[in-house]
């Protein structure tokens, strides 16, 4: 059976996986909000602004009409950044017929609430809605690019689950599958807020030995953080914990990874947003998780100094010296 696929965000991320799905043969719809740029995207068949130099297969189509897009198919792919989520969400709901299936490929935090974005879906859609959360370690230059990759599809649903599979899975791109959404959700967002620590580690040029000790010590902040929100403890041991937190804390594909480094080097953080020109999400989810761990009481201390020199505008140099004079203590 032929499937169909609507994605709502032409950035690189949303750009590769509407890349995946056309080259299975799913007919594709890759909606982007600014005319210019969806524009150029009809004219060069290729996203030059964001993954430049993979040209557009013939299932892949793209629109700017968001009504369009969302009624040319029943399974909906939201891969906006976290802060334009909800906004999209709102948007998209007028134009909703029958039983949507909503997935999203974003991670973060609702900057608002703080809350988990499977929540704001809920809150927006209602609860007897389908879902389902792409996660796990990837960048998207390396997904167009056909290069081997793992992700985890997490939902409630087990039919979504086979779709999203059937449209997503090839021999090169490999799809796991879970029931535990809010602790790949936790992942997701809090890897970026550790990836800004590593980057900043080697930004002030510490070593391999500082980068594993704060990649370890990192998950335990996600595992704790996540338990606490109702995530399994496994999950952070698989793809989208502990794989995804290698990836953008050791990779320098990684903006939050880059960001970190930039401000380790004593950069601007204005100058570093700018030369860097996407979206960075583990600067909002930074000031979300810090505040979940005030509220909920969840000890996240490389979390609370990457907040502090973000928003508090604590030397990096001071940063690390506050972790590294914490009380001595077991590592279990």
């Amino acid at each position: 059976m032929s499937q169909s696929l609507s994605i709502l965000g032409a950035g690189s991320w949303g750009t590769a996986l509407a890349l995946l799905a056309a080259r299975n043969g799913c007919d594709t719809l890759l909606w982007g909000h600014n005319s210019q740029h969806v524009a150029d995207l009809k004219h060069a068949r290729e996203n030059q602004r964001y993954l430049p130099g993979f040209l557009f297969p013939d299932k892949l189509k793209v629109t700017d009409d968001l009504r369009d897009a969302v009624q040319s198919s029943s399974i909906i792919l939201i891969t906006v950044p976290s802060h334009a989520f909800k906004t999209t969400l709102l948007n998209i709901k007028p134009y909703l017929n029958g039983s949507p299936q909503i997935i999203w490929a974003t991670k973060g935090f609702d900057r608002e609430s703080g809350l988990l974005l499977s929540d704001v879906v809920f809150d927006v859609l209602g609860k007897n809605i389908q879902i389902a959360v792409l996660a796990g370690p990837t960048f998207a230059r390396e997904v167009a690019a056909d290069l081997p990759t793992a992700i985890t599809i997490a939902s409630n649903s087990d039919t979504l689950t086979a779709r999203l599979t059937q449209i997503l899975h090839n021999q090169r791109f490999r799809t796991y599958t879970s029931t535990d959404i809010v602790g790949v959700q936790v992942g997701g967002a809090c890897k970026n807020v550790l990836a800004i620590a590593a980057g900043i580690a080697d930004g002030l040029g510490f070593g391999a030995n500082t980068r594993a000790a704060l990649i370890t010590r990192g998950l335990t902040e996600i595992m704790r953080m996540g338990t606490k929100l109702g995530g399994q403890p496994d999950t952070f041991m698989g793809l989208t914990g502990l794989g995804d937190l290698i990836l953008t804390c050791t990779d320098n594909q990684s903006r939050n990874r880059r960001f970190g480094l930039a401000l380790g080097q004593g950069r601007d953080w204005q100058q570093a947003v700018e030369e860097i020109a996407q979206e960075i999400e583990g600067i909002s989810a930074a000031q979300e998780a810090y505040g979940l761990s005030v509220k909920y009481q969840v000890e996240m201390p490389i979390t609370e100094q990457v907040y502090n020199v973000l928003f508090n505008k604590l030397d990096p140099k001071q940063a690390v010296n506050n972790l590294l004079g914490r009380d001595k203590r077991s590592e279990i």
